[in-house]
């Protein structure tokens, strides 16, 4: 950007600005050192003193910016609409008058600055883009509206052109960082969409549908900060390196309240590691399961098989089969949940026991004396047991015949024994698949709590908001997970379709919003513009997104320039890791202090980190340490969602045979690069990667 003549003014007022900040921190300051929270006073007074630090801890927590910069820009609107001029940052900021310095990028005044255009000003004469470093001014860039507008060139269509392209050429972390300073106007339309009903968020690789979806998230709250501060807002992500990288967005955005998880992370008390076989994934995925699930625990409640006789006394107390089957099938017409039927089962046993003497005995006496007897309590688990979600899966899965007996009319018979597996000797000693997760909800849904525990203790969690990334993956009975944790149906669903690689990979949108939240007539939005993939990079990739979803078209490049794809051909296999660590030191050169990535077929994992380690190239690999380094192996599996600097996508025709949906796992490995992307193959490109290739379109499936 060329010296502008306001510089020195405008760095003025945003030193005037950091001060201001400063004042409110050293007053939210004092107000903290003035509360005193301890065990003194009425809990009253306590609880209001624990209140009013709550609320001064959190807005500390929202003045401190760390390395962000806290203004981004200006708005100057035309006299028409009154010739105000507010400047836009991160957080308000107010002076010692209580007038705006700096106004929330998230206030209905602060809109113009990401949507006004040519033809649409929304009252504006100028917006002016500013250029930080922290709160140094670099640079400023305006735009003007109305009978001073300005032919924009290449930037036509795009709000602070300049700016937008310097923070797309900035070197990647290895977290994603916050887009405020840069928000489009069709990313901003999503983000400042109703609260209510479902909003799917389209879109391809580059387009930002990640960070929007967080955006959308801090914006939510702070427009509807009652009730969605109690109720709480949820983010669900594919896998935890996903959530490593997101993990900073938020809280750059003053929200550090959001809950950040993967769906084994709304499961208690059971150990869950590594996948099924992709067959069983599936099969474990499908919303019959919930059928499954269901007669599982209906199986469960049964009369006893033969007469109950225990000896009181003089006397024997029983307990017929009719006397048995009587009380389940009450218990079963009064009772939602399993658990909740418990303590009723155990009177009406005690009083049929109670009844059975010559003379009638008081039931709580009877009960009281019988209730530890081995044998009533054998007949009472064999009635009505009080089971955990994890007890009736590892029952189920352990048993062919209650896999039979649940399965029937739900399930082909052959697919049946895909769920069978040993038993182990305790059920604390089994470890769960990822697979399992929702089925372990979906039985905690049906058995309720222990009945020796707290309600509030295993009841499931509600959310005013739930924001799900990649949701083009999640089978049935995982998005069945994740409505049953919606409080009112609200949701931001984001993903792209041509990226469904998982076990359950969707065709459309319509198959995933069948199974959420229907409260609200679903609204659906496309994200079109690629900010982060150089268009000579998206050309190679659009040539296998025309072979996996020929329905889709890839999004037009806002970089147009770029340096093409780097192809390596290695026909030794001896030769592959020499070719691998070549490749990473040369994209490191191009680079500087930019971050690669090598994305290889999970099987060439260790391969490549030995080929790495092999001439010292300090590394990691993603499924042990995230990225932390400049260098990261990173299995195709778990690429989905990140960005880097520069990769070396490592045998591609290996990724497109290994992955159940191939095709659609190399367009993600294609579409990771912000600059640089090198592919080194063994032997011959796939047809699909050949210059002269015209790609057939794939079946999905």
């Amino acid at each position: 950007m060329a010296i502008h003549p306001d510089l020195e003014a405008e760095q003025a007022y945003i030193d005037r600005a950091y001060d201001c900040l400063e004042q409110a921190r050293v007053s939210a300051n004092r107000l903290r050192g003035m509360v005193e929270v301890g065990a003194g006073g009425t809990e009253q007074a306590r609880f209001e003193r624990e209140v009013i630090f709550d609320t001064v801890l959190n807005r500390l927590s929202q003045l401190h910016l760390g390395d962000q910069s806290l203004l981004f820009g200006r708005i100057d609107r035309d006299a028409e609409a009154g010739g105000e001029t507010f400047y836009i940052g991160r957080l308000a900021v107010a002076d010692a008058r209580q007038e705006p310095v700096v106004v929330d990028w998230r206030a209905p005044v602060a809109e113009p600055f990401y949507r006004a255009t040519g033809r649409q000003t929304m009252g504006l004469a100028r917006r002016r883009h500013f250029a930080t470093r922290g709160r140094q001014l670099l640079g400023i860039e305006d735009e003007l509206f109305g009978e001073h507008a300005l032919d924009l060139g290449e930037g036509a269509g795009l709000q602070g052109h300049g700016s937008l392209i310097a923070a797309l050429e900035t070197a990647r972390s290895g977290h994603l960082g916050d887009i405020v300073a840069t928000i489009q106007g069709e990313q901003d339309e999503i983000i400042r969409a109703p609260l209510a009903g479902v909003l799917v968020v389209q879109g391809g690789p580059g387009t930002g549908k990640t960070v929007v979806a967080l955006h959308r998230a801090a914006y939510l709250l702070y427009t509807h900060r009652f009730p969605l501060e109690d109720q709480g807002v949820l983010v669900v992500g594919p896998n935890r390196l996903f959530l490593a990288y997101i993990e900073q967005v938020l809280p750059s955005l003053g929200e550090a309240g959001v809950e950040l998880v993967v769906l084994a992370d709304l499961v208690d008390g059971v150990s869950i590691r590594g996948r099924d076989h992709e067959e069983v994934a599936r099969l474990k995925g499908d919303d019959a399961m919930s059928n499954v699930l269901a007669k599982a625990v209906r199986d469960r409640k049964r009369p006893l098989r033969r007469t109950l006789r225990i000896g009181l006394g003089l006397q024997s107390l029983v307990l017929t089969v009719d006397q048995s089957d009587a009380i389940v099938r009450d218990a079963r017409r009064r009772f939602r949940t399993h658990n909740a039927g418990r303590r009723f089962v155990e009177r009406e046993v005690a009083q049929r026991l109670a009844a059975s003497a010559r003379e009638p005995l008081d039931p709580n006496e009877v009960w009281r004396q019988v209730r530890k007897h081995p044998e009533v309590h054998a007949a009472l688990e064999e009635m009505w047991p009080v089971l955990t979600p994890a007890q009736l899966l590892h029952d189920l899965y352990g048993s062919k015949g209650l896999l039979h007996l649940a399965a029937a009319r739900s399930l082909p018979e052959h697919r049946i024994d895909l769920l069978h597996r040993p038993r182990s000797a305790s059920v604390k000693d089994v470890v769960w698949t990822h697979d399992d997760v929702p089925l372990l909800d979906e039985a905690r849904s049906l058995l309720g709590p222990k009945p020796s525990k707290k309600r509030d203790d295993t009841e499931v969690r509600t959310y005013g908001h739930i924001v799900i990334d990649e949701a083009q993956d999640l089978s049935p009975m995982q998005l069945r997970m994740l409505t049953r944790r919606s409080l009112n149906g609200s949701m931001t669903v984001v993903g792209d379709i041509a990226q469904s690689t998982g076990a359950w990979a969707h065709a459309d949108w319509d198959e995933i919003l069948s199974l959420l939240p229907n409260k609200r007539p679903d609204r659906r939005e496309e994200l079109t513009v690629g900010y982060r993939i150089p268009a000579p990079n998206m050309e190679l990739a659009a040539r296998v997104l025309a072979a996996s979803a020929p329905e889709l078209r890839p999004p037009r490049s806002v970089r147009v320039d770029g340096r093409p794809p780097v192809f390596h051909r290695v026909d030794d296999p001896a030769e592959l890791g020499p070719a691998i660590a070549a490749a990473v030191r040369a994209e490191i050169a191009s680079i500087d202090n930019g971050n690669v990535a090598v994305i290889c077929p999970a099987s060439r994992t260790e391969e490549c980190s030995a080929a790495l380690t092999a001439v010292g190239i300090d590394h990691g690999v993603a499924i042990e340490r995230g990225l932390n380094h400049q260098v990261t192996v990173v299995p195709v599996g778990i690429v989905k969602g990140l960005e880097l600097d520069a990769t070396v996508v490592v045998d591609p025709q290996g990724i497109l045979d290994e992955e159940a949906q191939g095709m659609r796992a190399l367009y993600v490995a294609l579409t990771r690069a912000t600059k640089l992307l090198t592919v080194v193959h063994p032997g011959d490109l796939p047809a699909v990667l050949a210059p002269s290739a015209t790609p057939e379109p794939q079946p999905v499936g």
